[in-house]
């Protein structure tokens, strides 16, 4: 009972944070909303004893995608007006998309209800009682680890051409130079002054 219950204040915290990030006119409401609608999804994928799923949720979406958006809105100087305007122009490509997802929904909601998909010996048959997450980890390092290897090492070219595209020299900075500090000696740096009382400091 207590699991119905969980999953029905779920859905309704998800919808109707769905439907809040559309419709709030502030764009930093709109991706509070976004936040509000992962944890509740997260939530949802508890109940499904998806932790592993819940934990992305959490990690990836809330930590990282949100908290970016949320930067992006709030340091950007963006005309909100301006991109409004040309909401009825885009409504009947957005209606479309809107139209191929709700039938994606319903087929894969068919296809459910038909059964289970027969995957032959390509799937490997786990325990009942191994956890989720311990089932993808061993999946991740033993049958799919050099695909794992091979997106770390495309997230680190692509994290480098990020920072190479994006640095550039600027010009009337002091830069630091190090060897020129490392032969500093103490006599160039402090200065013993006997300051008479009463008087300021002359630097």
């Amino acid at each position: 009972m207590i699991q119905v219950l969980a999953f029905y204040l779920f859905a309704t915290i998800v919808v109707a944070s769905g439907a809040m990030v559309i419709f709030a006119r502030n764009p930093v409401h709109s991706v509070l909303w976004l936040i509000l609608a992962f944890f509740n999804a997260a939530g949802l994928m508890v109940l499904l004893s998806a932790e592993f799923v819940a934990m992305l949720l959490v990690i990836v979406y809330v930590g990282a995608v949100a908290v970016l958006f949320l930067f992006v809105v709030m340091m950007l100087d963006i005309d909100f007006a301006q991109l409004r305007a040309g909401f009825v122009s885009y409504f009947p490509l957005g209606g479309a998309i809107a139209v191929v997802l709700l039938v994606e929904l319903v087929l894969g909601v068919g296809a459910w209800k038909a059964g289970a998909i027969n995957l032959g010996q390509r799937a490997a048959r786990l325990p009942d009682a191994t956890p989720n997450i311990e089932a993808i980890g061993q999946l991740l390092y033993t049958r799919y680890i050099f695909l794992f290897e091979a997106a770390g090492l495309i997230l680190l070219v692509a994290m480098i051409g990020a920072i190479v595209l994006t640095h550039r020299a600027r010009g009337g900075t002091r830069p630091q130079n190090i060897d020129r500090q490392n032969r500093r000696r103490p006599d160039e740096a402090v200065r013993n002054i006997d300051q008479p009382v009463g008087q300021g400091v002359e630097l």
